[in-house]
């Protein structure tokens, strides 16, 4: 299958950040570049912090990983993904588990985003990949684990 993730995942959509005061900030930081590359509205973040207050941190997947979204009509543009790895963790609930890399999906429909997903969930089943992710160096080497293991 083709290279979802290469696909949909912009560098300039991926970043290496300090941290957040709180797990709102963590969401504006992360989605920001979404923002600015055109990939969502600006009324996305607020869908995501909406969404959160509403359901609970449910696009927290396992320590260190949240999968940010909101529903298409939330504000997506386009389908896109993006990455922010925080240096300090960011926790969503009081009680943990802390995240430190934060994956925005921006899908437009209910179908489009399945086999990026496939290809995430496959990626993400491997805890030392987080942690790889969890602790690069840089923004582009953050970029090249989550595009070069798709493509392996």
């Amino acid at each position: 299958m083709a290279n979802a993730i290469a696909s949909m995942l912009n560098r300039d959509n991926v970043m290496i950040w300090e941290g957040a005061d709180s797990w709102e900030e963590a969401v504006r930081v992360a989605v920001t570049p979404l923002v600015d590359h055109g990939d969502v509205e600006d009324c996305y973040i607020q869908g995501i912090i909406d969404n959160a207050a509403q359901y609970g941190p449910y696009f927290v997947i396992c320590p260190d990983l949240a999968l940010l979204h909101a529903r298409p009509e939330q504000g997506a543009i386009k389908t896109a993904l993006g990455v922010c790895v925080m240096r300090e963790p960011v926790f969503f609930k009081p009680e943990g588990p802390g995240v430190r890399v934060l994956v925005t999906l921006s899908a437009t429909d209910s179908n489009s985003h399945i086999e990026v997903m496939r290809q995430l969930a496959t990626m993400f089943g491997d805890p030392a990949k987080i942690e790889a992710i969890a602790t690069a160096a840089t923004a582009d080497e953050v970029y090249h684990l989550f595009v070069d293991d798709a493509q392996a």
